[in-house]
């Protein structure tokens, strides 16, 4: 990772530590010396060469974990599909007499999708199952998501619980909440006695 940042990002033996913040001191200092072992040069197998003092620097290890020196899993460091929750996306406008949300959620049946509304919080989650197992090796391109999704929001308005519509209509999901009538202000005089 430290490797993709240094190379990409140009910064590389440039960037100045802050004595007061000492995390930021140490990434920095990691940069530069994966800079410095890079400007030694490599090997013929890529492995990088020794540093000034003509130790190895262990950069498998520091590779293998990511800022938070957690292991990062497969080769690319991406978590696991089944441990993670995709985000839906999601497009929300109102009328004058709704909040229309609507979401493409092509391949769930409605029976996989839970909509629920805690206070003014409104929550879609739903699970979309792949029908047929393909052998990873298999793919050429794997864009799609499958898994469970949520997708919470906080609505802008009050809104009738008892009127509330969810249409699932060519994987397109749209959810209807109708607004509560709101009572007009009035404004009061005060009186003097």
């Amino acid at each position: 990772m430290r490797k993709l940042f240094k190379r990409f990002s140009g910064l590389a033996g440039r960037a100045q530590s802050d004595p007061l913040d000492e995390s930021a001191s140490e990434e920095i200092s990691a940069i530069q010396a994966l800079a410095e072992a890079e400007a030694g040069g490599q090997d013929d197998n890529g492995n990088e060469a020794a540093d000034d003092d003509g130790a190895d620097e262990d950069t498998d290890a520091e590779d293998a974990a990511d800022d938070d020196g957690e292991e990062e899993n497969g080769e690319n460091g991406w978590i696991p599909a089944e441990d993670e929750e995709g985000q839906l996306s999601i497009d929300v406008y109102q009328t004058n007499e709704a909040i229309v949300v609507k979401s493409t959620i092509a391949g769930v049946k409605p029976e996989d999708i839970d909509i629920s509304i805690n206070n003014d919080m409104l929550t879609i989650r739903g699970k979309r199952m792949e029908q047929n197992e393909i052998p990873e090796e298999s793919y050429l391109y794997k864009e799609c998501y499958w898994g469970s999704f949520s997708r919470s929001i906080i609505l802008p308005v009050e809104i009738v619980n008892e009127r509330i519509e969810a249409i699932l209509e060519n994987g397109v999901l749209t959810v209807i909440l109708p607004k509560a009538k709101v009572a007009k202000p009035i404004s009061i005089r005060v009186r003097e006695r």
